[in-house]
């Protein structure tokens, strides 16, 4: 059975009208759900405490956060990436950023304790939060605070990232921690925030060997990104053994989204979901912690997330949206949106698209490469 985790005040956390990063999504999404007549329970958590945060965020660097107000420009720490054009403040900033982090941490509590085999929460995977630093619309890391619950209960983790950027915030304050493994398949850092993840990009002293990347050529296709995920993915849950997967579900590899250029269809998120949930009863008796992401191109994020949450109830997926849903919230918008779960059939008329399928092929190959050695040599 799947937890589901929401509270009416993530809404909170908004840094303002014109960035991307838009609670909306969330109110669109359990709209769409209910208008499906699918509206799951949903259980409401608490803020995470401040202890419970300074087990991964440096405790001044949360003094910063509570501190920080948007009429006092003394408080918008730049050097903290508070108050930055990612990150602007908003008021009472950091009470909505405890509260994803509870969300997601009381996802783990759930599946660690046996009560839910895994559980969705509908907000946080803030990934690129690191221990004394906001970044990339981020705050607090809740995903790494679920992770150190789960190894605190003495579960190997595997983390699996498919937002179109790299999960840094994450892989960085596991890299030298064995007992996690994290998994990032995002567009190449050589032209896409934040820079990172390239395939040497391994891990540390014990955990060499449990950082994976798979960083992807713009213009990447359903074929090509499918390809690279069942040879890297499988492979690497099948040596690590994970006890649970935390899986962030980002939404922006779709070929609407404006801030990315991977050409994903809801086609092929339908099978990646399913192949996760497979992956995650095979390695791991089911137990696995799902949270949302990045999407910033709403009627392709929704639609998406919704994908996730039908097959997480074990629900059919419709072809059409109840046309109510479609037209209020094409007029809230101002914008028509899909009328179908899933997007018209096209193709893309990418001239490189052999060359596109064969570059990520490789770097797929360098990846288990470099991987086998560390694992050898660790044997």
């Amino acid at each position: 059975m799947t937890a589901f985790l929401f509270h009416p005040e993530y809404r909170s956390y908004y840094f303002g009208p014109e960035h991307p990063f838009s609670p909306v999504r969330q109110e669109m999404l359990l709209d769409l759900l209910e208008a499906l007549g699918c509206t799951p329970e949903i259980q409401r958590p608490q803020p995470a405490s401040e202890e419970e945060l300074i087990k991964i965020h440096d405790a001044a660097f949360v003094e910063a956060v509570a501190a920080a107000h948007p009429d006092d420009p003394a408080t918008h720490r730049r050097d903290l990436g508070l108050g930055t054009a990612d990150v602007p403040v908003f008021k009472d900033m950091h009470e909505a950023a405890r509260l994803l982090v509870g969300g997601t941490l009381t996802a783990a509590q759930l599946v660690a304790s046996g009560k839910h085999d895994r559980a969705l929460q509908m907000g946080g995977g803030l990934h690129h939060g690191q221990r004394a630093l906001a970044s990339g619309f981020c705050v607090y890391n809740d995903l790494s605070v679920a992770i150190h619950h789960l190894r605190d209960e003495g579960l190997r983790v595997a983390y699996l990232d498919i937002d179109v950027h790299h999960g840094d915030g994450v892989q960085a304050i596991h890299y030298e921690d064995p007992g996690v493994l994290t998994i990032s398949l995002h567009e190449t850092g050589r032209y896409l925030y934040p820079g990172t993840g390239r395939v040497h990009e391994l891990g540390e002293g014990a955990a060499k060997g449990y950082s994976l990347n798979v960083p992807l050529e713009p213009f990447t296709e359903d074929a090509s990104y499918l390809d690279v995920f069942e040879r890297v993915v499988p492979y690497a849950l099948e040596h690590f053994h994970p006890d649970v997967l935390v899986v962030q579900c980002g939404a922006d590899a779709h070929f609407s989204d404006p801030l990315a250029d991977l050409l994903l269809t809801t086609k092929a998120y339908e099978q990646l979901f399913r192949r996760i949930l497979e992956l995650a009863d095979k390695h791991a008796a089911g137990r696995a912690v799902y949270t949302l992401g990045g999407g910033y191109a709403p009627d392709a994020t929704v639609r998406i997330w919704t994908i996730l949450a039908l097959l997480l109830m074990d629900a059919s997926l419709p072809g059409k949206l109840p046309s109510s849903w479609v037209e209020a919230w094409s007029e809230k918008l101002g914008t028509d949106l899909t009328p179908t779960l899933h997007d018209a059939p096209r193709t893309f008329d990418i001239p490189r698209s052999k060359t596109i399928f064969s570059q990520n092929e490789q770097v797929s190959k360098r990846l288990l490469e470099l991987v086998a050695t560390a694992w050898y040599q660790a044997w």
